[in-house]
């Protein structure tokens, strides 16, 4: 069952990442992105990183979104046009990305990660009180999770650059 979820976040973050670089409107892209970055969270879930699951879902996600959003509508990029999408073929898109959607929503309520990937109450308690919670938490990151969240680091990244080559004047 944790393949399958695997393989149904992957697809879909890799799906949303290339319709977020190829689409026209930048406030399309901006929430493509977003739901490559609730894919990279179901990602983390399945590694048994539910903190960087949190992390990804409020700080990127959430709160970077939605200043993406702000200053995309502040420099009045998002102006009237053509859609990306029109008529029964971007219905058909959309219900197949919001399938997809609930479908990974209910793969992951039903997954279960490996026995391996776990710990025990009393072995997290033992952490927290021989490392402290600080270092519980920096070791894995820095080091079982490390490219994972360098990934979500770099797409961010490349966001950023995407907005500011979108709001610089042509002259």
């Amino acid at each position: 069952m944790v393949t399958v979820a695997f393989w149904l976040f992957s697809g879909v973050a890799i799906l949303s990442a290339l319709l977020c670089i190829t689409r026209r409107s930048p406030v399309a892209s901006a929430l493509w992105l977003v739901a490559t970055f609730f894919s990279i969270a179901g990602l983390f879930v399945l590694l048994d990183a539910h903190f960087l699951a949190a992390v990804q879902v409020l700080v990127y996600a959430g709160a970077i979104m939605v200043l993406f959003l702000f200053v995309i509508m502040l420099l009045n990029l998002g102006r009237p046009g053509p859609g990306d999408m029109k008529g029964a073929t971007g219905r058909v898109i959309a219900l197949v990305a919001g399938l997809l959607l609930v479908g990974e929503l209910l793969v992951l309520r039903t997954a279960v990660p490996p026995s391996q990937l776990r710990r025990t109450a009393s072995a997290v308690t033992e952490l927290l009180a021989t490392q402290g919670p600080v270092k519980a938490l920096a070791v894995p990151l820095f080091q079982g999770y490390l490219v994972p969240f360098e990934v979500a680091s770099l797409m961010l990244l490349a966001a950023i650059v995407g907005a500011v080559v979108l709001a610089k004047r042509r002259v």
